[in-house]
């Protein structure tokens, strides 16, 4: 799930149960909308779980990986690249492909290293799972499909992925749709203690943080990410066979490696790579995102998220937030599949 560390972290994680803005409130830059609900676009309704499985599956070598992702839609459409988080897949988008296929996108939803199909190309490369890294990898994989610019949408690891895209490298980000915001961390402000009630959210990273955790984690995969679903999104009632669609992908060899890396990474207990150190610096200074952005926010979202007011004015170009009701939780868009597409649908046309 997402780490959370801008300046005000403190402020937002200050409380165990963090309150969400209910109405629609303005923010600097100019508003895409106002409404605290989704707009429908003309693509249609899609019911969570109507999909249970992609047009194609394809596999590129990309950088330090070979990345394997789901394709979706016309090869000559504008292009939406769609990040999953921890610990869930590429699945959590399989009912938003279809919707965004129809409206005319080329829809790439790749697995992050260490997840799926994706794997080093090189026994020799550092399963590093640092912030820093998995943004990289977006990059290489632009790169590699000939990709110039793209709509870029995701949530938990992907939000944080898709935000450092769009604020590092702005040309080649059409738009943003990011779950629970502005994302961005950096170790020195996740050095920084918060008041108990909210350490106790962060559980598994301190669990994460011992031997006795990674060997849990090893043995115990499935039933920890099980947990953390039910936990993350309390009022989402997800059958056996959902679930086991994304628990496949923790199956990779550096799955582990790569989430273990993640969590320690942040509280640096464990060492980042040298060649990332400079793009590191420039994401501990929290910098802004200048382009088109809608975020999104479940009501029912279990996990550790900000609240929408504290990262409002990091997004200084057309901006709008939303709050979707219902009992949505922390996988947005496989509990509310249709709110999600819509949102890129309409930041794409911005």
């Amino acid at each position: 799930m997402s780490q959370h560390t801008n300046p005000d972290r403190r402020r937002f994680l200050g409380t165990a149960a963090v309150t969400l803005a209910a109405a629609p409130f303005v923010m600097s830059g100019s508003l895409l909308a106002q409404s605290g609900d989704a707009k429908p676009s003309a693509a249609g309704a899609v019911r969570p779980g109507a999909h249970t499985s992609f047009a194609a599956l394809k596999q590129v070598e990309a950088g330090v990986l070979g990345i394997g992702y789901a394709e979706a839609g016309p090869a000559d459409g504008p292009v939406v690249i769609l990040l999953h988080g921890w610990p869930y897949d590429i699945y959590a988008f399989v009912d938003v492909a279809p919707v965004l296929a129809q409206a005319g996108f080329r829809v790439i939803a790749p697995w992050l290293r260490g997840y799926g199909t994706t794997r080093f190309l090189s026994s020799d490369t550092r399963r590093n799972g640092q912030q820093a890294a998995l943004a990289t990898d977006v990059i290489a994989l632009m790169d590699a499909l000939k990709i110039d610019k793209a709509v870029v949408a995701g949530f938990d690891w992907g939000a944080r992925t898709a935000d450092i895209v769009a604020a590092i490298w702005p040309e080649r980000v059409k738009a943003l749709v990011s779950v629970s915001g502005y994302l961005i961390g950096s170790q020195e402000a996740n050095a920084k203690p918060l008041p108990p009630s909210a350490e106790l959210q962060w559980w598994y990273q301190y669990y994460f943080a011992t031997e006795r955790g990674r060997l849990g984690y090893e043995k115990y995969r499935r039933e920890f990410s099980k947990l953390i679903w039910q936990l993350a999104s309390p009022k989402w009632n997800f059958d056996d066979a959902t679930f086991e669609r994304s628990a496949a992908s923790f199956d990779n060899p550096d799955h582990v490696a790569i989430v273990i890396h993640n969590y320690r990474w942040r509280l640096d207990l464990a060492p980042g790579e040298a060649k990332y150190d400079a793009l590191e610096k420039r994401l501990a200074e929290f910098p802004a995102i200048a382009v088109p952005t809608i975020t999104l926010e479940g009501d029912a979202n279990g996990a550790p998220h900000p609240d929408p007011k504290v990262y409002a004015k990091k997004f200084t170009g057309k901006y709008a937030h939303r709050l979707l009701t219902g009992g949505i939780g922390h996988n947005l868009p496989q509990e509310a599949p249709q709110a999600f597409a819509d949102a890129v649908i309409e930041v794409a046309r911005s």
